[in-house]
């Protein structure tokens, strides 16, 4: 009886404490759906574009930058004598 009685209340747990949550897990669509933001690029040109794809300036400044990176995993062995 006592492990039927704590099995039920385990099992009522999850349910209890959504109920408590309230509107909190809304699932439906949001009231901005469909809308688009305003694209950065369109309301100036790209000043650095001139000097390659990628460039991009910093905000602020006349400076223009590209990020890149590369990585590399070198494995070595030593033979045992």
């Amino acid at each position: 009886m006592r492990t039927t009685s704590f099995a039920i209340i385990v099992a009522l747990l999850p349910a209890v404490a959504l109920a408590q949550q309230g509107n909190r897990w809304n699932l439906q669509t949001p009231t901005d759906a469909g809308k688009t933001l305003p694209s950065k690029a369109a309301a100036r040109s790209n000043s650095c574009a001139s000097l390659g794809p990628g460039f991009v300036k910093v905000e602020g400044t006349d400076t223009c930058v590209k990020l890149g990176g590369s990585t590399s995993v070198g494995v070595g062995t030593s033979a045992g004598r």
